[in-house]
């Protein structure tokens, strides 16, 4: 006669028994240790920038008197080291500081959770570039879409519960203006820089990025030599004609000296005549005050040999 198979009874632990759900899960998610800056990694193609500037030196500050008082996020690798997901500008306060360890959060995250981590927890920070909203936008989309694709059942389709539009029911910004910041990716990126130091309005950036790279550059190259940058208008205009294969250094130029709207009147310079004064390291956005200096000092000079000649 066959035995009966006897079926073990579970039993619940102590911690299932004393603790709620939250605080296992909590617990599970959450563990703070001191972690040494040297086994610390930086989140891979990290979109968020971090500067050396005057905020970083009061918060250095900070960190060199009340320590780190948020703790990092990190996770665990598979090679024993870790990789920062919140808190990049906290580490780079502890290199300053002279201090051997940052204070960590370890979270068990696979690579797309972790991802859209991230994402959330620098778009707390109270300035954000376009550029970095834009390749953070674009993570975190590819990120939710994988997620969708191996977890995600309901009978939506993927494509349809995991798009933009989702997306910007969950944030500040629009699905359009998500899209928007989105397109800044296919940017080259001297026009992305300008779009981040206000140059390049955000609809004429758009525009432009629908351009192929090549001829991105010979618009860069007009904005540097005619010292102006495009209306959305003329983006619009480029585009069409990028479209249609007639989109030229020629034609570029002509739309870039056009006369817009509110424009102030210029000097620009044309030729290797002028260029080859400067300094070979000079940056563009400094040719103005180095040519009024030379301006300057060549007027001294003039009047110093009026002077002489009166004598």
């Amino acid at each position: 006669m066959a035995k009966e198979k006897r079926e073990e009874i579970q039993f619940p632990s102590l911690d299932e028994l004393f603790s709620s759900q939250e605080e296992r899960e909590d617990a599970k998610l959450k563990r703070i240790y001191e972690i040494p800056l040297t086994e610390i990694d930086p989140f891979p193609d990290h979109p968020f920038k971090v500067r050396d500037d005057e905020d970083m030196m009061n918060l250095v500050e900070s960190v060199r008197i009340n320590g780190i008082i948020t703790p990092a996020t990190v996770r665990k690798k598979e090679d024993g080291r870790y990789e920062l997901l919140s808190g990049h500008r906290r580490k780079r306060a502890c290199e300053l500081a002279g201090l051997p360890t940052l204070r960590c959060d370890v979270a068990e995250m696979d690579r797309d959770e972790a991802t859209v981590f991230m994402v959330e927890s620098n778009f707390q920070r109270t300035t954000i570039l376009p550029s970095e909203k834009a390749f953070a936008y674009k993570m975190r989309l590819e990120a939710m879409k994988r997620q969708g694709k191996r977890n995600d059942l309901t009978s939506r389709p993927v494509g349809e519960k995991l798009s933009i539009e989702k997306l910007g029911e969950e944030g500040t910004d629009s699905a359009r203006q998500i899209h928007r910041y989105i397109r800044l990716t296919e940017l080259i990126p001297e026009l992305l820089d300008q779009v981040d130091e206000g140059k390049i309005a955000l609809r004429p950036a758009v525009e432009l990025s629908y351009i192929p790279k090549d001829i991105q550059m010979s618009i860069l190259d007009s904005i540097e030599s005619e010292q102006c940058t495009p209306t959305h208008a003329q983006a619009i205009r480029m585009r069409k004609m990028a479209e249609e294969n007639k989109l030229t250094p020629e034609s570029i130029e002509a739309i870039m000296l056009e006369e817009k709207p509110n424009q102030k009147e210029r000097i620009v310079f044309r030729g290797d005549r002028i260029a080859k004064l400067f300094p070979k390291d000079l940056p563009l956005s400094k040719r103005e005050d180095f040519v009024a200096a030379a301006m300057k000092h060549y007027n001294r000079f003039l009047q110093r040999k009026a002077k002489d000649q009166e004598r």
